[in-house]
C-alpha cells in the first residue's frame, strides 16, 4: 500500500491507496486559523502541520484498516508550495520511510493534480488535455503519459485563478478563503451586469487575472460602499463569469490547437459549479474528479507516486523541497 503526505499549503493531508489506484483512505484536515489574516501565514501553517500530522496519519491508517506494516512505499509533496509547510510533510514522509527502510517518492504537486484523474474508479487514461486551476497555479498541459513531465501549453503570468477568486471575495467583504462564498453569492446575481475583462485579446494560451482583479477594485471604489453592498451579488456573478470565461477562452484555443477530444481538469477551482457547467458544453470527453480530489489532498500525491521514480533508502535522506520554478534534480 502507498502512504502519501501532502502539506504544501494549509491543508494537512494523508492518504493510503493500493498500487492500482484504489483509495483506502483520504483524510484532509483544513486549518481555519488563517481567516483573520486574509491569507495563509506560512509559519502558522507549518506549526499547525506539526501539531496535526501525527493525528492525521493515525486517522488515515484507521480508516484504511491498515498499519505501517502494510505500507510498501511512502510519498510526500516536494513542491511547489510554501517551504515551511512542505518541510513538515516531506520530512515526516522521509522519516517514516527511513524507519522501515522503505522506498520514498518525492512528488511534484502539479503532477499530483494531473494524477487525480488516474485514480479508481473513474480512471482517465492519457492522452488528454489538462486544465489545472488552483489557488497557486493555473496551467494547460498536453498530457501524453502518466509521468511528471508534460508538455506545458500555457500558464498564468500573474495571479492564479484561485487567487483571483479569493482576492475578489475579499474586495466584496466575503472573507478568506472566499471561492465558495463568492460562488454562492454569484448564484443570486446577474453575470452580465458588469463587463469585466477576460484578457481575450491575448493570443497565447497563457492566463492573466491581475487586470480583472484591478477592474473589480476600481468598480467597487466607483460604486461606493452603499451601492457596492446593494450590487454585491451582481458584482460576484459578473466577476465569476469573467474568471470562467478567461479559462474557457484558453481551453477552447488549446483544444483547437492540439486537436484533443479529451479534457481533464484539476485544482480547487475545478470544484466551481459555473466552470464545470461551461466545460460540459464543449462537446469533448470530460473528466472532472470528485470535489475532494480537486482541492489539495494526499490521494492525488499517492496516485502520482505510482509514476514517480522512487528512491531507495538511504538515498532520499538528502532530498530537499522547492517552492517554485525549476524543480531540483
Amino acid at each position: 500500500m502507498i502512504l502519501a503526505i501532502e502539506t504544501s499549503c494549509d491543508d494537512t493531508c494523508v492518504a493510503l491507496i493500493t498500487p492500482d489506484g484504489e483509495i483506502r483512505a483520504n483524510v484532509i484536515s483544513s486549518q481555519h486559523v488563517h481567516d483573520r489574516f486574509g491569507g495563509v501565514v506560512p509559519e502558522i501553517a507549518s506549526r499547525q502541520h506539526l501539531s496535526l500530522l501525527p493525528v492525521v496519519v493515525s486517522q488515515a491508517l484507521a480508516v484504511a484498516g491498515a498499519t505501517l506494516d502494510d505500507v510498501t512505499l511512502v510519498a510526500a509533496t516536494r513542491g511547489p508550495g510554501l517551504v515551511a509547510a512542505l518541510l513538515v510533510g516531506f520530512s515526516a514522509g522521509k522519516a517514516i520511510a527511513a524507519a522501515r527502510e522503505l522506498p520514498f517518492a518525492a512528488v511534484d504537486h502539479l503532477h499530483g493534480h494531473l494524477a487525480a484523474s488516474f485514480l479508481a474508479p473513474a480512471r482517465f487514461e492519457p492522452p488528454f488535455l489538462a486544465l489545472i486551476a488552483s489557488g497557486g497555479h493555473t496551467l494547460l498541459a498536453d498530457v501524453r503519459d502518466h509521468g511528471p513531465v508534460q508538455q506545458l501549453l500555457g500558464q498564468t503570468l500573474d495571479d492564479a485563478a484561485g487567487e483571483a477568486f479569493d482576492k475578489g471575495a475579499r474586495l466584496l467583504g466575503l472573507g478568506y478563503p472566499g471561492g465558495a462564498a463568492l460562488e454562492a453569492l454569484a448564484a443570486e446575481g446577474d453575470p452580465g451586469a458588469f463587463p469585466f475583462p477576460t484578457a481575450r485579446r491575448m493570443q497565447s494560451l497563457d492566463f492573466s487575472f491581475a487586470g480583472l482583479k484591478t477592474a473589480l477594485l476600481y468598480k467597487v471604489r466607483e460604486l461606493g460602499e452603499p451601492e457596492t453592498q446593494r450590487r454585491r451579488a451582481d458584482l460576484a456573478a459578473s466577476y465569476q463569469h469573467a474568471i470562467v470565461e478567461t479559462l474557457m477562452i484558453r481551453v477552447r484555443r488549446a483544444l483547437e490547437a492540439t486537436g484533443a477530444t479529451r479534457l481533464a481538469i484539476g485544482g480547487g477551482v475545478a470544484a466551481n459549479g459555473a466552470l464545470r457547467a461551461a466545460l460540459q458544453q464543449l462537446g469533448v470527453e470530460l473528466q472532472i474528479p470528485a470535489a475532494e480530489l480537486c482541492t489539495d489532498n494526499a490521494a492525488m500525491i499517492a496516485s502520482a507516486a505510482r509514476y514517480t521514480p522512487a528512491s531507495p533508502f538511504p538515498a532520499y535522506l538528502e532530498l530537499d523541497v522547492y517552492s517554485s520554478g525549476e524543480r531540483p534534480q
